[in-house]
């Protein structure tokens, strides 16, 4: 199997963070993509995934699959072992629901402000510093939103480390660019943070 991602970017590192807690990163082959230099605009790459967004993966049989939790998904259903995505009906339903609440109201917005606040692809889009603005106000409220929900739970969802907190965990590291960080008050937060940084699965 190959994986294209650009290492820096964090939806690949969600990925191999959920490869490296499954013990599974010894099973992919990682091809790098240079997206500033858009080499994921190629015809090849649009081939593969044509949103032309990283990471994809390709299998030994030629067929790709495209989209973060996608791949994790996969993986999860080929690897069963180490489930991070619930084993049972309720555990499965809450983890999707934290999935969601974190790509739509915490990833999302993230990735908004360092497009457009950074100029980062200002070669192929129209940067617009007020909605980045915008977007970092509403990635503070989440920071926010995480702090009091630990208050009462080690992990996000409940007292198992689960994608969800991957999800999360990479997010908050990837704010590092938009220059928002874990504030001194938020010690829930914080405290959950450090307590994921301890993983293996966070070096990668």
């Amino acid at each position: 199997m190959k994986i294209y991602e650009t290492r820096t970017a964090p939806n690949p590192r969600r990925v191999r963070m959920f490869l490296s807690e499954k013990g599974l990163l010894d099973r992919v082959d990682f091809i790098q993509i240079d997206i500033q230099k858009g080499e994921n605009l190629t015809p090849e790459y649009a081939a593969r995934n044509p949103m032309k967004k990283v990471p994809v993966m390709e299998l030994d049989d030629g067929s790709c699959i495209s989209e973060t939790m996608a791949i994790c998904r996969y993986f999860e259903e080929v690897f069963p072992d180490h489930p991070l995505l619930g084993t049972t009906p309720l555990e499965k339903a809450r983890i999707e629901q934290w999935l969601r609440w974190i790509e739509y109201y915490f990833f999302l917005p993230t990735g908004m402000c360092f497009q457009h606040s950074t100029g980062y692809f200002k070669d192929r889009m129209n940067p617009i510093k007020e909605w980045g603005d915008e977007c970092a106000v509403t990635v503070q409220k989440f920071f926010d939103f995480l702090n009091d929900h630990l208050a009462d739970h080690q992990y996000i969802c409940g007292d198992q480390f689960t994608a969800a907190d991957i999800n999360a965990f990479t997010t908050v590291d990837f704010n590092k660019v938009n220059n928002i960080r874990i504030k001194p008050e938020q010690a829930n937060l914080k405290a959950w943070y450090d307590r994921i940084k301890q993983r293996s699965s966070a070096g990668v």
